[in-house]
């Protein structure tokens, strides 16, 4: 198994590389960041700085399985995903398990982007990292990322209602779903003999 110390490794999907964070891509995340249709479906508020975001990039986004999406288009970092593993999660998850978190520009939405990203990243956790489940949650009237999970074979676990936000200061019913290395494997398609 891969060590899961030092920062993340590249992945790649046919429009997106997944790679770390950098210093230098705190101007990228301020733009898309600072959006208010960005962060408050996804449970954080808009960045109010470039300085701000540089900083979610050296402490948040500092971690091993934290990765920047950069476009293939324009080579600029335009979303975020991630996977938390353990005690790192927001759930109360085993060490052989982990929460997938991601979010992306506005400009990006609606192109299937963040269901490519999420799809490489969960092939990761269960091929390389070897993780047991993978979870991921959407808050009650983010339909976009309820989408974005079902497209990636995750199914509805249960729901938390009436969750307190501290980042948001606000109550708010998650709804938490799961896909297994089991069930993963088997929506892998089989190639056909030649």
């Amino acid at each position: 198994s891969l060590s899961t110390d030092g920062p993340a490794m590249h992945l790649a999907t046919q429009r997106l590389i997944l790679r770390p964070w950098r210093d230098s891509d705190a101007a990228d995340l301020y733009e898309y960041a600072r959006d208010p249709r960005v962060g408050p479906i996804a449970g954080w508020p808009p960045h109010a700085s470039v300085e701000e975001s540089a900083d979610i990039i050296r402490t948040v986004f500092n971690r091993p399985e934290v990765y920047a999406l950069q476009s293939r288009e324009n080579g600029r970092a335009i979303g975020c995903v991630g996977i938390l593993i353990g005690a790192d999660s927001n759930f109360s998850l085993g060490e052989r398990e982990g929460e997938i978190a991601y979010w992306i520009g506005v400009p990006y939405w609606g192109r299937g982007l963040v269901p490519e990203a999420v799809r490489e990243v969960m092939r990761h956790a269960f091929l390389d990292l070897q993780l047991d489940a993978l979870w991921c949650g959407y808050f009650a009237d983010n339909l976009q990322s309820m989408s974005a999970q079902s497209k990636c074979g995750f199914r509805h676990h249960h729901a938390e209602v009436n969750q307190f936000n501290r980042f948001l200061a606000d109550y708010r019913t998650e709804h938490i779903s799961r896909i297994t290395a089991r069930e993963w494997q088997a929506q892998q398609t089989v190639p056909l003999p030649k």
